[in-house]
């Protein structure tokens, strides 16, 4: 059974529009969360906001925004302060531009959602903009108040549906000029990039949602169903310490190289 949607209203593409659905493409509701407990009692510790000068708890009604302008100076908002420049809340995704699906690069994407037609009415209007997409390569950008917050989105068709992207904004993606223009331009040995090309064609294989399971989850379901039975948790293995050497020049990368493919090729005979 689908989740239920969190946000309803509609699609629109100049004089075509129809009414959609939207939920999170994502979940993390399978995470295992904990609760902090007073040990002494077994009661839930609550937080609280405390004056930093007084060490006295503040009052909600006494909560107030403030905006860091100097060493203990701030700039107090209030909340109708706050809410005059937000914006109002939209409930139609107008696509007002389209753009070639590979130029957005992966570094911009937010959150994915999945966007699906709501009610047959408006099937066929969803499926139209959705396939031209797809028969043109490109992505719709749109705007949406999203998270209280009002996002740049973009729409990509998918299956029978289409994900909806939150992007990121201009000031969160950081230019990687700032961190790799001190690399060093080389160009590498030909018999190592042989030889990684070898060890890549070994390794390569068909993508497979289990290469991203998360083991320390899985550990903490088996040692919290241990617990649950009265049982003692198996004690953690020693890991072997690391070398402290390491390779540093072209004759040990070979010989690492070459070791590695031979062992590579050793477990897929195995």
């Amino acid at each position: 059974m689908a989740p239920r949607s969190f946000w309803k209203g509609y699609l629109k593409l100049s004089l075509v529009t129809c009414p959609v659905s939207m939920m999170p493409a994502t979940s993390e509701s399978q995470k295992v969360r904990f609760h902090t407990l007073n040990a002494k009692t077994g009661n839930r510790v609550v937080s609280q906001y405390v004056d930093a000068e007084t060490d006295k708890p503040v009052d909600t009604d006494d909560e107030v925004k403030g905006y860091q302008q100097g060493e203990d100076d701030y700039v107090l908002l209030e909340d109708d302060e706050l809410d005059s420049v937000a914006l109002e809340s939209t409930r139609t995704i107008d696509i007002d531009s389209f753009v070639p699906r590979d130029s957005i690069e992966w570094i911009w994407y937010d959150k994915p959602h999945y966007l699906t037609p709501n009610g047959e009415v408006g099937e066929e209007a969803f499926s139209v903009i959705r396939e031209a997409m797809a028969a043109t390569g490109t992505v719709g950008i749109s705007r949406l108040v999203l998270y209280r917050r009002e996002r740049a989105v973009m729409l990509e068709p998918r299956d029978k549906g289409i994900v909806l992207w939150t992007l990121r904004y201009g000031d969160e993606v950081r230019p990687e000029t700032e961190y790799f223009s001190d690399i060093e331009e080389s160009k590498p040995d030909s018999k190592l990039m042989t030889l990684i090309k070898t060890l890549i064609d070994e390794r390569t294989t068909a993508w497979d949602p289990a290469m991203v399971n998360d083991p320390v989850q899985d550990r903490l379901l088996d040692l919290i169903a241990s617990k649950k039975k009265g049982r003692k948790p198996a004690a953690k293995a020693k890991s072997k310490p690391e070398a402290d050497e390491t390779p540093s020049n072209v004759i040990n990368i070979m010989d690492a190289l070459r070791k590695s493919i031979r062992s590579d090729s050793k477990a897929k005979k195995r």
